[in-house]
């Protein structure tokens, strides 16, 4: 072969290594994270949830800086997953205010419509004011029935008030997306909500001691903050829950044996008519 061939195969194959080398590998968690902190960043309304935007955005750059270094996989794929979790938070958040204002832009005729039909009928008014008396009190009657409502669902009795336990069964093992089975709970537990406005509920994420601390603690937050989710999602107002991360500090059993740990990997509610003390509250 001669020299100037060998010349070109040398620089040829050069060529298409660099070009290999300097491929990115794609990772599907900071791809999807990257995707959803684009689509809050653009919105219009995005000032309506800046903080979690932001947060997003810290999370994601962190994320980025860590796949620029391809080392610390784990840790770009925590802080991607914190990115995509603050920016699905975010989007509920534009969400909600999109709807509260297309329902506030329809008040105005709304109200002309109930007047020109309360002159035209006073009646009809007059049993539309006993139909909502009739409606007060039922919800009054329902406010105090949540223990009957959930019975099937274990609800406990305690001394912070009604606490309700969902095992990791919720979710798949150390994830924090709620798994499909997990629907038709939330679907009950928002209903009980919203017609008894009234109630509170603590959402508190606990996991085992597999894994660092840090881990387990960010763990525990996305969880609560998923369950969170799903019931505002099902037209719960925010007000009503709070969410919390306990991470692994308090154990209900032993974490050396499977029984134990499965056990010690769970969400529990506690509902109560208190606000003061939801917020408050330090703790099991």
């Amino acid at each position: 072969m001669s020299l100037n061939k060998q010349i070109v195969l040398t620089v040829a194959v050069a060529a298409v290594l660099s070009a290999c080398s300097a491929t990115p590998e794609r990772n599907e968690t900071l791809e999807r994270a990257r995707t959803l902190v684009s689509q809050v960043e653009s919105s219009p309304r995005a000032g309506i949830a800046a903080a979690d935007i932001a947060n997003a955005r810290t999370s994601l750059d962190a994320a980025d800086r860590l796949a620029e270094s391809k080392t610390r996989v784990s840790d770009m794929e925590f802080e991607a997953t914190n990115a995509a979790l603050s920016a699905q938070i975010a989007n509920e958040k534009i969400l909600t205010a999109e709807a509260k204002e297309a329902v506030a832009n329809g008040t105005a005729q709304r109200q002309a419509v109930l007047i020109k039909a309360r002159e035209r009928d006073v009646q009809k008014s007059t049993d539309q004011a006993d139909e909502a008396r009739r409606q007060a009190t039922a919800s009054q009657a329902r406010a105090d029935s949540l223990e009957t409502e959930l019975a099937d669902l274990k609800l406990k009795k305690t001394e912070r008030g009604l606490v309700l336990t969902l095992g990791d069964v919720m979710f798949d093992t150390g994830q924090s997306t709620l798994k499909p089975g997990a629907y038709a709970t939330l679907d009950r537990l928002a209903t009980a909500l919203q017609q008894q406005t009234q109630r509170k509920v603590l959402i508190e994420g606990h996991t085992d001691n597999v894994g660092s601390s840090d881990n387990n603690q960010g763990l525990s937050e996305r969880r609560a903050q998923s369950v969170q989710m799903g019931l505002t999602h099902r037209g719960v107002e925010r007000s009503q829950i709070t969410a919390l991360g306990k991470g692994e500090n308090f154990p209900i059993a032993g974490n050396d044996t499977a029984d134990g740990r499965q056990s010690n990997r769970r969400v529990e509610l506690i509902f109560t008519d208190a606000p003061a003390r939801i917020a408050a509250d330090p703790g099991p």
